[in-house]
């Protein structure tokens, strides 16, 4: 055999074990509501049996940090105010330094609307050593226990997500019924422009694969992770957790937040949407790109050899096999040929199933090579920014290489 061709066997063989043995990361059926068998059992709603409703329902805060969101606001906050709950609710929006009337119109929104009771809070620019979304986050949790009594559950959501009437009602729900303390919904992205379809997808999916649903959802846990834009939290254990103090200089909030609560013990439950959305736009490749290399290099914790070796994988997983198909029929290399092709076959059919919940064709799923070397590009792109000296930057924040995660994360 060729070394093209060991290089391809290689590739397949990476994706045989990744169908297989990483917590079947493909599927798309972890989600709400759950059966009595436990949440994530059921993979849709149709023909489900709902989780058993608490009695009584107990108190719930929700916490909206918000910065210049007056664009997403008015498609977000009236989903919020408008939640079928049965117990007792209320919004916090924090609005962090916002430059665009973010306040003013959620107070607009809020005496036009009805619906919970909305409180703006205006903490002014955060304290040294803090994200911004966190330091918004512990202004708003330090408003929720000034009522009497206090809420048992805080659900942090992102101004740019939309949440379906019900959304509260399920999630709390499961959380109660089966005695879990963080429950999370990774938000169904916006996927209206090309650019979207080709890049939003494959977003969720990577972050799937890197956090298997499944592993984080098992009893004895195998991976820890959340969904920043939809996470209810048990208040006590936030408390034992010492969130968002311990958490205050991530710049990966949901997965540090996760983290954090799996350290004090605490149960967690991470699947897809059904009831919440992102409305928030990305209508071409710049503000994609910016969305994901803001925190890319991050991720790996500033780390050169991470990064080299991320290349690498990426290189070998998913460029390498309609490299290798190519190459190999060009040249009349029969194994490079059928070992890239079966790669890429199996690559695209494990993608098929998030093309499906995201509505879009399924044959669409052979790009993925493309929209992988996007995801390089973005990565290596985060590290050239972070050694110019620009860090992450968000909302006109820019956050140094010690805004990554708390020690031991």
């Amino acid at each position: 055999m060729s070394t093209l061709a060991w290089f391809a066997a290689g590739s397949l063989a990476v994706w045989v074990w990744l169908l297989l043995g990483q917590g079947f990361f493909w599927r798309t059926d972890q989600r709400l509501p759950a059966t009595d068998r436990g949440p994530g059992s059921v993979p849709s709603r149709e023909g489900t049996t709902a989780t058993a409703e608490p009695g009584p329902w107990p108190r719930v805060a929700v916490l909206v940090p918000a910065r210049d969101e007056a664009a997403v606001l008015p498609l977000s906050l009236p989903s919020l105010l408008a939640q079928d709950y049965p117990g007792p609710a209320e919004v916090v929006l924090v609005d962090d330094g916002s430059t665009d009337g973010t306040g003013r119109l959620a107070e607009e929104l809020s005496g036009r609307h009805g619906g919970l009771p909305l409180t703006v809070a205006r903490p002014g620019e955060p304290e040294p050593g803090w994200t911004g979304k966190l330091w918004a986050l512990r202004h708003a949790m330090a408003v929720a226990r000034t009522r009497e009594p206090g809420p048992e559950y805080l659900l942090l959501t992102d101004a740019d997500i939309a949440h379906e009437p019900d959304s509260l009602r399920l999630l709390v729900s499961a959380a109660v019924t089966h005695d879990l303390d963080l429950v999370s919904q990774m938000a169904r992205l916006r996927v209206e422009s090309g650019w979207e379809r080709l890049v939003v997808p494959a977003f969720v999916y990577f972050f799937a694969q890197l956090y298997p649903f499944r592993w984080i959802n098992r009893a004895r846990p195998r991976a820890t992770a959340a969904a920043g834009g939809c996470v209810l939290l048990r208040t006590e254990t936030a408390v034992a957790a010492g969130v968002p103090a311990s958490i205050r200089r991530a710049v990966i909030d949901d997965v540090s937040l996760a983290r954090a609560v799996r350290r004090s013990g605490g149960r967690l439950w991470l699947g897809l949407a059904d009831h919440v959305d992102s409305v928030r736009p990305y209508p071409g490749l710049g503000e994609l790109w910016r969305m994901v290399s803001r925190s890319a290099y991050a991720q790996l914790r500033h780390n050169p050899l991470l990064l080299a070796g991320t290349v690498a994988g990426l290189a070998l997983i998913y460029l390498l096999p309609p490299a290798a198909l190519v190459a190999g029929a060009a040249t009349g290399d029969a194994a490079a040929a059928w070992a890239g092709g079966a790669a890429w076959a199996l690559m695209a059919g494990t993608y098929v199933p998030m093309l499906r919940y995201y509505r879009q064709r399924p044959w669409t799923a052979v790009l993925l090579p493309f929209t992988a070397l996007l995801y390089l590009l973005m990565t290596v792109d985060s590290a050239v920014q972070h050694y110019r000296g620009r860090g992450a930057a968000w909302k006109g924040r820019t956050y140094s290489a010690d805004h990554v995660a708390q020690p031991g994360d």
